[in-house]
């Protein structure tokens, strides 16, 4: 007698095999792993202040990218009692097939998130925080409001504060998007570019390479004295010169300050790493990117969108 599987639970999250399994995007896994070179190197601090802040985290009902998105750079960032956290749940809408965030259909918001949050970053002495999200292209918004509430609620808490957004397109609601964001602005506007135009199908189906650009350049135009920001992932098979290609469009859509790193498979699942871009390389885009006239140029293996998000911010670093 054949047995039946139970139909999954749309709510259940999913990660890894599941969620690759579900794409309809074909990329070739390589028969044999191109081995990490020495300048990956995650140093791994000895301190409770990880084990703390995670309490912490999960007391407050809240997620990090950091955690979500198994950045290499957790150990460091939560050593040093840092995070950029992740509003609207942890099941993402997308596929995204360079992305570990699991997937799903998300729950309703909490209403009180926002408060949490600001709660967590007075209670942490942050004097800037990075807030990012999860897609959720369920809501008419994108999300919008929830992340101006959040804005709100923090600054009410911590005056002094510095916020980073780190947003997603909203997927053709950026008009709406924007108008709420207008009554809550950060100080500093973040949107990922991820790659260059050919590999979009292949590492970000669902999103349009163009209208994360028309997002930015937008945003750049109603606010102009916020600084604009957006990050590229290296390695998953473009070309040099696609790359300075991307950095024109991304200049020529008013983006001030720009970040390179590393792309590293999360999973077997993944999208596979094509190639482990050398120091000397992203120290070229690092001086190519200056020559272009961005403010600000993050170039590095390990370089993330929100890694050292406070030093970016104040100029202090060019790697």
């Amino acid at each position: 007698m054949s047995q039946t599987t139970a139909p999954r639970n749309p709510s259940e999250k999913v990660r890894g095999a599941e969620k690759m399994a579900r794409i309809r995007v074909e990329f070739e896994q390589p028969t044999t792993r191109i081995p990490k070179p020495d300048w990956i190197r995650v140093r791994i601090p000895h301190t409770d202040n990880i084990g703390k802040l995670k309490d912490v985290l999960r007391a407050n009902k809240l997620h990090t990218v950091c955690e979500e998105a198994s950045c290499p750079n957790l150990p460091e960032c939560f050593g040093k009692g840092t995070a950029t956290f992740m509003i609207m749940g942890d099941k993402c809408t997308r596929r995204c097939t360079f992305c570990d965030v699991g997937h799903g259909r998300p729950d309703p918001l909490d209403v009180n998130e926002p408060q949490h949050l600001a709660q967590t970053v007075a209670a942490m002495g942050l004097n800037y925080v990075v807030i990012t999200s999860v897609d959720r292209d369920d809501l008419r918004d994108g999300g919008a409001s929830h992340f101006a509430a959040c804005i709100r609620e923090t600054r009410l808490a911590n005056p002094n504060i510095k916020i980073e957004i780190l947003v997603p397109d909203f997927r053709g609601r950026m008009h709406p998007a924007l108008s709420q964001l207008a009554h809550a602005l950060p100080d500093v506007f973040n949107h990922n570019i991820e790659t260059v135009p050919r590999l979009y199908k292949a590492a970000r189906p669902g999103s349009d390479y163009q209208a994360s650009l028309t997002l930015l350049k937008t945003f750049k135009d109603e606010f102009p004295h916020v600084p604009t920001k957006s990050g590229i992932m290296l390695g998953l098979g473009e070309t040099f010169e696609e790359v300075i290609a991307v950095l024109h469009d991304l200049k020529t859509h008013r983006i001030d300050r720009v970040t390179l790193g590393q792309y590293l498979q999360p999973s077997q699942h993944h999208i596979p790493v094509s190639r482990y871009v050398t120091p000397d390389e992203f120290k070229t885009l690092a001086e190519i990117g200056t020559k272009l006239g961005f403010s600000h140029v993050a170039s590095g293996p390990l370089v993330r969108s929100s890694y050292h998000a406070d030093k970016q911010d104040a100029g202090d670093i060019v790697c």
